[in-house]
Parts: C-alpha cells; sequence; structure tokens
C-alpha cells in the first residue's frame, strides 16, 4: 500500500504532523519502534502558538483541558541562592495567540491522548513495534523499510515524502547522510520529577536560580507534579547524583523526604545543536532529529510542532498540483534559522544565570554582554525573517514574518470565538473593511486557485485582547496557514502585488 507522508516517530511531533496532514486529505503512516507511549514526563510546556496549532485541527479546547488550569500565582523568575526574586514576570492569562503564553502538561497524559485522537482518524495508519530500518528515496518517491518486533522480516512502506521525527539520536538523520552542528553548549544535569504529597508546600512560581553554589531550575509543572534541574560540577558523576542521599541532600531545603515521590530521576546532558541540513530530496528532518536546545525556554517542543506545522500546509499544496515541489525547499530555509535563534535564545539564558551567579559571588562576569541576547521582558519566541514572505517588510519593527494576534471576537450574530475561527485552515486576507479587500482579476485568480479567504474585521467587536497593531498602519494582512503575516499592503505593496507575490513566492502551478 503506498502512502503520501510517511512518518518515522510517533512523539507529540510526530502526532501533530500526521494530524496536519490527514486534516488536509492526506494518507499518513507512522511507523514506531515502541509499542506504548512515553511513560516519562520529558517535556512539560505548551505555549500559545502551539495551542494555536492544535485549534486549527479543533483540538485547542481539547489540548487545553489537559493542561494546570491558571493558578493564584503565576510566575516566572530569576533569583539568587536564597530564592529572592531578582526579576521576571508573570505568565498571562490571555496571550497574544488567544491562548495562555506556558501551559504545563503532563506528557504521558498529552501522548496517550494524541494517540487516541490520532487512532480515530481513518487516514493515519499507525505502525507501533515496527523498527525502522532503512530510508532510501527514487525519483518516484521514497521507501521506508521496518521490522516488526518478534518478526525477523522486513516491510517496505512507499510514499512520496517522508518526515523523520525519531529524536535526538535520529535513525533518519544518519541515515540520509546528515551531520550535527554544536553551538556551543553541552552542559551535564539532573532533571528530577517527583509527585508531590498534601504536606509540600512547594513554591507555585517557576524559577531559574542563579546560585553561585549549584545552578537550578524548578519548575512548577502540572499538579501534583513538579520537576528540578540540577547543574553537575566538576568531579560529580551521573550515579552519584541519581543516589537517594543526594537526591534527599538536593531536595532538603525544599521540602522533606515523607513529602514527595520520585518520578523520575536522569543525568542529561543538555545540547544546543542543529542539523547540518534539514532536507534532502522527499526526506525531511523534525523535532529533536533536527534541533536540540537546553530547556531554559521551554521551547524545545514548541520548536518541533512549529516544524509539524510548516510542513504540515506545504506538503498538500504540493501533493494537491497546487504549487511545485520547489515550494518545499522554503522548509528548511524558515525553519532552521528560526530555531537556531531559539537555541542561541536559550544558551543565553544559561549564560545569564551563570553571570546573576559570578556577580552574587562577587566574581567577574563570565561573559561579555554581547553573548547573552536575551530580553527578559520581551517576547519569547522572535519572527521569522526568512522564507515565504516579503522580505522588505520582514526587517526590524516590521509586523511581517510575525504571528498576527488572535482576540476573542463577536461577530454579527452575536457569536463569540477566536479570531482564527473565521479565518479558515488555509491562506486568508485580513482586513479593516470589506472594502479593503477587493481583488484585481489577476490577483483573484491567484487567491481563488489557493483556496483563500477574506474576513473584514469592521464585522466583529472584540472581547478579550486586542486587534493586531498592525491594522494601526496597513489596511490588508495576507496571512500564512500558520498565522505568520506574510506581506502588509503599504504604498509600495498594494493588495493584488501581494497576493501575485504570495503565488510566486509559493511556485503556484497553472
Amino acid at each position: 500500500m503506498s502512502f503520501d507522508v510517511a512518518i518515522i516517530g510517533y512523539g507529540p511531533v510526530g502526532a501533530l504532523a500526521a494530524l496536519s496532514l490527514a486534516e488536509a486529505g492526506l494518507r499518513v503512516i507512522v511507523l514506531e519502534r515502541s509499542t506504548k507511549p512515553t511513560n516519562l514526563p520529558r517535556a512539560v510546556g505548551l505555549d500559545g502558538e502551539t495551542l494555536r496549532a492544535f485549534q486549527r485541527l479543533g483540538l485547542g479546547d481539547e489540548v487545553s483541558a489537559l493542561c494546570q488550569p491558571p493558578r493564584e500565582t503565576n510566575e516566572i523568575h530569576f533569583t539568587n541562592s536564597r530564592r529572592e526574586k531578582i526579576f521576571g514576570s508573570d505568565i498571562s492569562l490571555i496571550g497574544p495567540n488567544g491562548w495562555r503564553d506556558i501551559l504545563f502538561f503532563d506528557q504521558p497524559e498529552f501522548e496517550a491522548a494524541l494517540r487516541r485522537i490520532v487512532a480515530g482518524n481513518d487516514r493515519i495508519h499507525v505502525l507501533l513495534g515496527h523498527d525502522v530500518v532503512g530510508v532510501s528515496q527514487d525519483a518516484n518517491g521514497i521507501s521506508v523499510v521496518s521490522a516488526a518486533e518478534g518478526n525477523s522480516s522486513e516491510t517496505e512502506h512507499r510514499a512520496e515524502f517522508a518526515i523523520g521525527c525519531d529524536g535526538a539520536s535520529s535513525f533518519v538523520r544518519q541515515a540520509i547522510g546528515v551531520g550535527w552542528q554544536s553551538l556551543g553548549y553541552d552542559q551535564d544535569w539532573l532533571v528530577l520529577d517527583i509527585v508531590q504529597k498534601p504536606g509540600a508546600n512547594l513554591p507555585l512560581a517557576t524559577m531559574q536560580i542563579c546560585d553561585p553554589a549549584r545552578l537550578a531550575s524548578y519548575i512548577c509543572v502540572k499538579d501534583p507534579n513538579r520537576r528540578w534541574e540540577f547543574q553537575l560540577l566538576e568531579g560529580e558523576t551521573r550515579e552519584e547524583m541519581q543516589s537517594p542521599e543526594k537526591i534527599g541532600e538536593l531536595l532538603a531545603p525544599w521540602t522533606d523526604p515523607e513529602n514527595y515521590e520520585i518520578k523520575r530521576s536522569a543525568v542529561y546532558q543538555f545540547h544546543a545543536a542543529t542539523a547540518d541540513s534539514w532536507q534532502v530530496g522527499r526526506i525531511f528532518l523534525a523535532g529533536d532529529a533536527a534541533h536540540q536546545t537546553p530547556p531554559f525556554l521551554g521551547q524545545g517542543l514548541n520548536a518541533g510542532f512549529r516544524d509539524a506545522v510548516n510542513l504540515g500546509w506545504k506538503i498538500p499544496l504540493v501533493l494537491a498540483g497546487v504549487c511545485d515541489a520547489s515550494l518545499l525547499e522554503s522548509y528548511p530555509k524558515e525553519r532552521d534559522p528560526h530555531a537556531r535563534q531559539l537555541v542561541h535564545r536559550a544558551v543565553s539564558v544559561g549564560k545569564l544565570m551563570e553571570t546573576l551567579a559570578a556577580r552574587e559571588a562577587g566574581l567577574p562576569d563570565p561573559h561579555p554582554p554581547e553573548s547573552i541576547n536575551v530580553d527578559i521582558a520581551g517576547p519569547i519566541v522572535p519572527p521569522m525573517r526568512e522564507g515565504v514572505m516579503i522580505p522588505e517588510q520582514a526587517t526590524g519593527a516590521q509586523p511581517v514574518g510575525g504571528l498576527l494576534r488572535q482576540p476573542l471576537v463577536r461577530d454579527r450574530d452575536g457569536i463569540e470565538q477566536r479570531l482564527d475561527e473565521y479565518l479558515g485552515r488555509g491562506f486568508c486576507l485580513v482586513g479593516r473593511k470589506s472594502t479593503d479587500l477587493a481583488l484585481g482579476t489577476e490577483a483573484a485568480a491567484v487567491f481563488e486557485r489557493l483556496g483563500g479567504r477574506k474576513i473584514a474585521l469592521e464585522d466583529f467587536q472584540v472581547v478579550t485582547g486586542e486587534l493586531d497593531s498592525v491594522f494601526d498602519a496597513h489596511a490588508v494582512v495576507v496571512l500564512r496557514p500558520d498565522r505568520y503575516i506574510f506581506g502588509a499592503v503599504d504604498e509600495d505593496w498594494n493588495l493584488d502585488r501581494l497576493v501575485i507575490e504570495l503565488g510566486s513566492q509559493l511556485r503556484l502551478l497553472e
């Protein structure tokens, strides 16, 4: 049996990629070595952009319900060794994407829910217990060879494209001959997850603890779970750090042993690295197979979801014969520098922690100021600056390359929904007024070929949040399916020119 896309790896990134492609009408096969979802709480935080991606699949509320509800305090801050706040911020209840900026979840529960959703989609064929042992490609597609657990025979699966979502030690990455580029941060940390008991009395704020004696992070994840990350000191071993005596010593300043049960303890080397290439012909890398980051920004998994979303709207356009396959070359062009910038920001947080700890100890700053590129008060995720967009509008404070804000709005029928519900799942022209959305014959034909939608903001009232400030200076924006702004009408770019340029950059076929 032949498929449109083969996905190797069935973690959350592989699941979202499968759901996105199936929603577009494609036939997807997912191959996964394990037979059960993870029972380890690896990732712990989703961001508003990720929730927005699930929202487009009709799953926003379902995924949100899996996350920790807002608490009486929702803070993230940097502290000194005594856990006294140096600076930080509150987690907004409604962020610019229409959801909370950070939502804590339990990965085993989340993965199990995603698999139930995938199981209900008849366009997705999942093979668990299948170890992929070969990936190759030819002019007509790709071949994935797998060996089923307990079976010595091998099976070949054919598809048009393949996505390797198979983690940091990716077999797919190795099979297609792609190297790994370190970005200069490799440190061993103990990751400790507990289930707290009623008497634990642990703080509700998430903290980056800049202690000269030992850097640490405390993450107030979904109740009743809590997580710490402790940096290993010179000479400390993995075995020593995971011993009950050492764990008890590390947690003693926080709570007593009778107040918690250890869920997981593991020493990981925090990496900052990206793949040398994200695409080789018909085969793509996504998630940890393409990039790894220290966890200080909570963006490792969320960056992987952006990979899935990016491929999730581009591959269907190619397979539908709407766009040429060269459109897919924009995937690494967009995702690699964007993910790389996020990795550098995470490394900067680590350097900032080291700097604050050194200052408390009365030592010189260990890093030059220019190497710490992080704005604690600003948005965590940078805009995209390369790819399918108007390049001269994607510089400085220009809105292009950023996500359009999503407020809760009320339409003329009195129905209240998040704005994206009116945008459709493809391209959209969003204008102040309906008269701003008129297209000439050529541009209208391009937009019709793309199956785009138009909405006028005059038809809505904002209930919660606010409209994007882009409309203060621009009458219309052209929006991509992933809600990134392609271009905005201005003196140089009228709407017809923008839409025709969109068709050109998408390699639109006649």
